[in-house]
C-alpha cells in the first residue's frame, strides 16, 4: 500500500462511518479517523520535544558543572597564592603558571567526565537488562563516538571554565603572592 492511498482510504472510510452512524454532516462526527502519517509525525514531534528537553537539561548541568570547576579553581589559587609566588620568585613565567592551572581544570574535568560516562553505561546496562526481563523489545547502546565526543566536550568545559582562575593565577606578582596570608 503506497502512501498515495491514504488520503482516498480516509476519505471512503469517512463516508461508510457516517452512512452507518446515520450522520449527515462532518460536524455531527461521533469518530475520529487517524492515518498512519500522523500517526508517525506526533511520534516524531514528541521525539523533538524530548530531544530539546534532554538538551536543555544536559547544557544546565554542563553549565553548573564549569561554574563548580571555577569555582573549585578559583579557592585552590586563593589556596596556593604563596607557592605561586615561589615559583615566579624562582623564574617560573606566567605561561608556566597559565598552562598549570589549565591542565588542573581539565584534568578535575576528564576526572568527571569519565566518571559520567561510567555511570551512563551503568544505567544504559540496567535498563537493557530491565527491558529484557520484561520482554521489551529494547537494547540500549554506548557507542565509541558518543564517548569520545563526551570525553572532548567535558575536557573542553574544564579549559573554558579554567581560564578565569588559571589567568589571575598567572598575573599574581611575586612580592604581593609571598607576601598573602
Amino acid at each position: 500500500v503506497s502512501t498515495d492511498a491514504i488520503g482516498p482510504a480516509e476519505t471512503q472510510l469517512e463516508r461508510l462511518l457516517r452512512q452507518r452512524h446515520r450522520l449527515r454532516s462532518s460536524e455531527d462526527d461521533d469518530f475520529i479517523i487517524r492515518s498512519p502519517t500522523q500517526m508517525v509525525d506526533a511520534q516524531r514531534e514528541a521525539g523533538q520535544v524530548m530531544t530539546t528537553l534532554l538538551a536543555s537539561i544536559a547544557s544546565v548541568s554542563l553549565l553548573v558543572g564549569g561554574i563548580g570547576i571555577m569555582n573549585i579553581m578559583l579557592v585552590s589559587v586563593t589556596e596556593r597564592t604563596k607557592e605561586i609566588g615561589l615559583r615566579k620568585a624562582l623564574g617560573a613565567r606566567r605561561v608556566d603558571i597559565l598552562l598549570q592551572f589549565l591542565t588542573e581544570s581539565a584534568l578535575l574535568s576528564l576526572i568527571g567526565g569519565v566518571l559520567g560516562i561510567g555511570l551512563g553505561w551503568l544505567i544504559a546496562t540496567v535498563v537493557g537488562r530491565i527491558a529484557a526481563a520484561s520482554n521489551t523489545p529494547f537494547t540500549p547502546t554506548v557507542s565509541l563516538g558518543s564517548i569520545i565526543l563526551a570525553t572532548v566536550f567535558s575536557t573542553a568545559i574544564g579549559l573554558f571554565f579554567g581560564i578565569y582562575p588559571a589567568n589571575r593565577a598567572s598575573r599574581l606578582e611575586p612580592v604581593d603572592a609571598l607576601r598573602f596570608e
